[in-house]
């Protein structure tokens, strides 16, 4: 099986002039969608289980299962990328944040450490892939649109561009007022694919942006560099953006956007993913990446 993990950060001759622009709404799809939403994981949980389930879906998907949209949360939990799992300190960071008691994995797809907590909400579309097309553009704007379109009720200001500074950084981050609340990456199957963002809709952007500096810090050992530069200032929660109220409210308006892009969508289910075979791949990506 062929795989491979991108974030948003654009290739320079893939870079338009400017990449930061409103996002405006594409086009309604006849897509059929499945929806998907995770109840709030359990303290517990290993955060890795999530992505073991759409690692086993996005198999599906390339086999002719129908696309998918996944959205789910965790209640304490900091996911690194595989770039930083590289940092000559990073297991010992990591093993810190663990002792302190919150869940710690290295995710497959693109992108760079996010923590997570239960005012972050991730979603994720799986898509068939059969021509093996590759288009990063479409498929990031194609989420940016989506997020945005969830946060008219409160807000029209989300922006793309890449935000100097802030956490997991890419082309594509999502902003308003240049502030960023949420990033995007992507992970490929040979037939198949996933789409991945995560969206800070409620807590402080200083606080989660602190979290990942101090990670940076001690993973870095003093010496490395090639890592993102996290500086305060540069994130905040929708909460603070827009006055979103809760998660909940904000995925409620979620999987009303996903029904009005894709009207063949079906009722969400509630997802348990305890099975063998989404456990099994979980331990296998736990030896491939941690």
């Amino acid at each position: 099986m062929s795989l491979s993990s991108q974030s948003n950060q654009l290739p320079e001759s893939e870079k338009s002039v400017s990449t930061e622009k409103r996002i405006l709404p594409d086009k309604h799809t006849s897509l059929r969608l499945q929806i998907w939403e995770t109840p709030l994981m359990r303290p517990d949980s290993s955060v890795l289980d999530a992505f073991a389930w759409e690692e086993v879906m996005c198999r599906r998907v390339g086999a002719g299962h129908l696309p998918v949209a996944h959205i789910w949360r965790h209640p304490d939990a900091f996911v690194a990328g595989l770039r930083d799992r590289r940092l000559p300190r990073a297991v010992e960071a990591m093993e810190r944040i663990r002792g302190e008691g919150t869940a710690v994995c290295v995710r497959p797809s693109g992108g760079a450490a996010v923590p997570l907590n239960p005012g972050v909400v991730n979603v994720s579309l799986i898509l068939p892939n059969p021509g093996h097309a590759i288009n990063i553009h479409d498929d990031f704007r194609e989420m940016a649109s989506i997020i945005a379109e969830s946060l008219i009720p409160w807000t029209t200001q989300a922006e793309t561009g890449e935000v100097q500074g802030a956490f997991c950084p890419g082309d594509y981050d999502v902003s308003v007022g240049g502030l960023k609340f949420c990033g995007i990456a992507q992970r490929r199957q040979a037939k198949a694919y996933i789409i991945t963002a995560f969206i800070i809709v409620e807590d402080q952007g200083d606080r989660l942006a602190s979290e990942v500096r101090r990670f940076y810090e001690e993973a870095s050992g003093g010496v490395a560099k090639g890592y993102p530069e996290v500086k305060l200032g540069t994130m905040a929660s929708l909460q603070e953006l827009a006055g979103v109220p809760s998660s909940a409210a904000y995925t409620a308006s979620l999987v009303r956007t996903l029904r009005r892009r894709y009207p063949y969508a079906e009722i969400e289910r509630v997802l348990s993913v305890g099975t063998d075979e989404v456990l099994l791949t979980a331990e296998q990506m736990k030896l491939r990446y941690d």
